[in-house]
């Protein structure tokens, strides 16, 4: 990944590792899903579609990975994986809702170290 676009890739992991230990905790406990943890999610998406702009920008500036469908593909995924996974539950709050934001937070953290390797 282009060099100024890493420092935020390592930010949504770290912030994505983050949301997944909260939402694990409330699945440990047994606890309904609180409505913080929705926000927590959110911002995570934020921080998503941050750094989604700025491997597009690098993109559009002339930065061109190997793999091109590889890392579009990747981008795609950084930006709709948890959108996706707080719609689909989003008037359930009971505790295994929370399962699904744990699940949601690991995967968009391991899309992010991907789409950094691609680049």
């Amino acid at each position: 990944m282009h060099g100024s676009l890493a420092p935020i890739a390592w930010i949504v992991v770290g912030y994505a590792v983050i949301v997944a230990l909260a939402a694990g905790l409330g699945l440990a406990l047994r606890a309904p899903r609180p409505r913080w943890l929705d926000q927590m999610a959110w911002i995570l998406e934020v921080l998503c579609v941050v750094l989604g702009l700025g491997a597009l920008g690098s993109l559009l500036q002339g930065h061109r990975p190997e793999s091109m469908s590889t890392h579009v593909g990747y981008l795609a995924a950084l930006v709709c994986i948890m959108p996706v996974a707080l719609g689909s539950m989003r008037e359930e709050r009971e505790s295994w809702s929370s399962g699904v934001v744990v699940v949601a937070a690991l995967a968009t953290a391991v899309v992010a170290v991907r789409l950094m390797m691609t680049r």
